[in-house]
């Protein structure tokens, strides 16, 4: 079908191409299976190839469909089973940990034992820097969980004061799980919280769990899911120097809406997904829930391999789509013709160019989250304020998703600037100092959070929600944006395309 000429039309019509028959058989390459371990090529030796990891033309399945199909111990399934899943690591943090915990107690008996002390993680990171002492408690609780099970992975903080003096704190879980080896290809993740999905990027399932489903698979290890059916979305071209991955994905909700993909898994290939890095795929998972999806998920590859080398000793196998593999639906972009995007009040569907909300006067930018506080999105905003050589007109605030980011703030130089690293563009740009790694003001939190909206004001944000109320104040009204769109913002005190600053 003919593109349309502008980018903010009706979702029929707008720079994509969909095709709508249900069972359409969609055609991709299907590289080998591999079984890897740490290492950015595949072995020479291959691997014996199951229907579940590889399929066949009879039982062509999507990656989805593999993963399922291999950790319930099938030959073949299809969208609408329902099967019993083993789980390979299952995440819980502070917010939803002592809930779950008391499930499983409750549940198993007071004695249980968790099914795999190995295979739970456990993170603290979203009320942690506050006074308030039910989110302190919440943290206890964990410490002292992990305690009695001898929980391998417990990123505990102790020392609220200063976050450097907690060597095994992290922060962000999803940033934090990636970072520490805990995504591979081919795995099950679940996480009791919605953007779970974010390791998709890594080619695994991933999605987000109540309490009452963590409670259980604490004892279990295995939980009762159904197979989701699979959107397939192909993005090629090349990617403009202005637009990056927050862009892509504000862009595909703003077509599809908050409930195009309910309950279904979100699949992005072509080149333009081939050609980004790790952090930028792990943005566009991340962002699946505000569509309603299951799931995200992205083909590994040499990137992928690359970014766990050292990071994990866990052998993994990834698995691809079938060449004849079925999608309930298939679309298309040219990323090459795209614009910098925003997410209007109240909604992440509510999308529009930034150049047409150039007339908003802001109060703040906010830079952090899962979706927005990694580092590529940090070297990002400090490339728009390099770029202007201007001070930021509103409070800009910036908070690293975990201590690694925290470090490479102050570590790593940002390519053309003379050896400046992050925290010394932001310093002469007059925006905050960078914070303690957490979720921060992300979904409010409590009344001490940092950077949280105490009171009506606009707010350009790198963060994934912007319904009312949550960045805390319920009539605060907070713009979506990519970081280079949030930095250019910031420097004009309105919403801004970031091309003012960056061509």
């Amino acid at each position: 079908m003919a593109m349309a000429s502008s980018l903010i039309a009706p979702p029929s019509t707008s720079f994509l191409q969909l095709k709508k028959d249900i069972g359409l058989s969609a055609r991709c390459h299907a590289p080998p299976s591999r079984r890897i371990c740490c290492s950015i090529a595949a072995p020479h030796h291959q691997s014996q190839r199951h229907p579940s990891t590889t399929g066949s033309v009879k039982t062509a399945m999507t990656m989805t469909e593999k993963i399922f199909a291999r950790a319930s111990e099938r030959a073949h399934l299809s969208p609408g089973d329902n099967v019993w899943v083993n789980v390979d690591i299952l995440m819980t943090h502070d917010v939803c940990g002592p809930g779950s915990i008391g499930i499983f107690k409750r549940e198993f008996g007071e004695d249980a034992k968790v099914w795999d002390r190995e295979k739970v993680v456990i993170i603290p990171d979203h009320y942690i820097f506050t006074s308030d002492e039910r989110a302190n408690r919440n943290v206890d609780i964990l410490r002292d969980f992990c305690h009695e099970q001898n929980i391998k992975y417990f990123y505990d903080i102790k020392d609220l004061s200063n976050f450097k003096a907690n060597p095994d704190y992290k922060g962000v879980c999803h940033v934090a799980l990636a970072q520490e080896g805990h995504c591979r290809p081919g795995e099950v993740l679940l996480g009791t919280d919605s953007h779970t999905c974010t390791a998709g990027a890594f080619g695994q399932f991933a999605t987000g769990i109540g309490n009452t489903d963590a409670g259980f698979v604490l004892g279990a290890g295995k939980l009762l899911l159904k197979v989701p059916p699979t959107l397939r979305f192909v993005l090629d071209g090349d990617m403009p120097d202005y637009l990056l991955a927050k862009d892509l994905i504000l862009q595909i909700i703003g077509e599809i809406t908050v409930a195009g993909a309910t309950y279904k898994s979100m699949e992005f290939v072509g080149s333009t997904v081939e050609s980004l890095n790790m952090e930028e795929r792990m943005t566009l998972c991340n962002m699946v829930v505000e569509a309603g999806g299951k799931n995200g998920i992205v083909p590994a590859d040499s990137t992928t391999y690359k970014y766990l080398e050292g990071k994990t000793s866990v052998p993994y196998e990834p698995v691809y789509s079938d060449l004849q593999a079925s999608f309930l639906s298939e679309y298309r972009f040219d990323v090459s013709k795209l614009e910098p995007l925003v997410a209007k009040p109240h909604s992440p569907d509510n999308r529009a160019l930034a150049r047409e909300c150039k007339d908003v006067k802001i109060d703040r930018v906010y830079i952090g989250s899962c979706t927005g506080g990694k580092t590529e999105d940090f070297m990002a905003a400090a490339k728009v304020f390099l770029a202007s050589g201007k001070k930021v007109k509103v409070p800009t605030f910036l908070v690293p998703a975990t201590q690694k980011v925290w470090m490479d703030l102050y570590s790593i130089p940002v390519p053309g600037s003379g050896g400046k690293t992050c925290s010394q563009i932001f310093e002469e740009a007059g925006c905050d100092t960078p914070a303690s790694p957490s979720c921060g003001a992300c979904l409010g939190g409590p009344k001490d959070t940092y950077a949280r909206l105490n009171e009506p004001q606009v707010c350009v944000s790198t963060t994934n929600r912007n319904f009312p109320g949550r960045m805390g104040h319920k009539e605060g009204q907070i713009y979506l944006a990519s970081p280079y769109t949030a930095a250019a913002s910031a420097l004009t005190g309105f919403v801004t395309d970031p091309r003012e600053f960056l061509q």
